[in-house]
């Protein structure tokens, strides 16, 4: 019954790195092509992901290169941009699509600080939900007579162990990225 301890670890690994790609959207002050990870162009009438039709390069700290595969596509990448929460305005060289990112105001690193805290908050709610379900089903196991109370109570502690470690490691990450937000 380990076994049902290493299924909930790999699950909350999973949230952890769910929690990293959330993160990984959210503005610094350099440019990162996972900003625009959340971005679809109507491509062809069909919303695409903007990675899927372009590729993205960062020639300068504060400015992105996109590049559609499709030149035709063009406008409504740069459309798509423009249209998008970053609160940026492209401007189109030829088939290059650049994006310069404004410095953040002291105001605007508070929200995003803020924004961060919600997607670390969102990542330990999946973890303690992972936790409430293995720990239903040792409690049934327990209950069914399918393990004893002793294997029970440590399969448990076990879970509990893993979920604190699981919860301080994103803790870790978002003061990392609280520093990386704040830091000018």
């Amino acid at each position: 019954m380990a076994t049902v301890i290493d299924q909930a670890k790999e699950q909350m690994k999973k949230s952890v790195e769910a929690t990293k790609e959330n993160f990984a959207g959210i503005r610094t002050g350099r440019a990162n092509p996972a900003l625009l990870n959340g971005i679809t162009v109507d491509y062809y009438g069909s919303p695409t992901p903007l990675k899927a039709v372009a590729s993205i390069g960062v020639p300068e700290p504060r400015t992105l290169a996109v590049t559609p595969f499709d030149k035709s596509q063009a406008a409504a990448v740069e459309k798509a941009i423009r249209d998008s929460d970053l609160g940026v305005s492209p401007n189109r060289d030829g088939n290059v699509i650049r994006v310069t990112l404004p410095e953040l105001t002291e105001d605007r690193r508070k929200e995003y600080v803020k924004l961060a805290k919600t997607k670390a908050e969102d990542g330990k709610v999946a973890v303690r939900n992972i936790r409430r379900k293995t720990k239903e089903g040792i409690d049934k196991a327990v209950k069914d007579g399918e393990m004893g109370e002793d294997e029970g109570d440590r399969l448990l502690k076990e879970l509990d162990k893993v979920t604190k470690q699981v919860s301080d490691e994103i803790d870790a990450l978002l003061e990392g990225k609280q520093r990386e937000i704040m830091e000018v």
